[in-house]
């Protein structure tokens, strides 16, 4: 768990990046035979980054360590699921 907003940035940012490079490096070394599949697993992370450093600046909540929590959990959950879905193609 992240000790601070500027960490939880930083997390967020690395792991979705991370999903993102491996997506490229499995188009690298496929010959680009799994490009539609990488192409909506990069797209996904996309949309699961964006709505998630959406939540991580919302000012007007309530209790902030829940809210932040939340957040750690949802992060966990979805990139769990993208790895998943990485590991399926590799």
């Amino acid at each position: 768990m992240a000790k601070s907003i500027k960490d939880l940035k930083k997390n967020i940012n690395y792991v979705f990046s991370d999903i993102i490079e491996t997506c490229y490096i499995i188009d690298a070394t496929t010959g680009n035979s799994e490009t539609a599949k990488t192409d909506a697993i990069i797209t996904e992370a996309i949309a699961n980054f964006d709505t998630l450093i959406t939540k991580v600046n919302a000012n007007k909540v309530a209790d902030k360590k829940a809210h932040f929590k939340a957040i750690n959990s949802e992060l966990e959950e979805k990139v769990n699921a993208l790895i998943a879905k990485v590991n399926a193609i590799a």
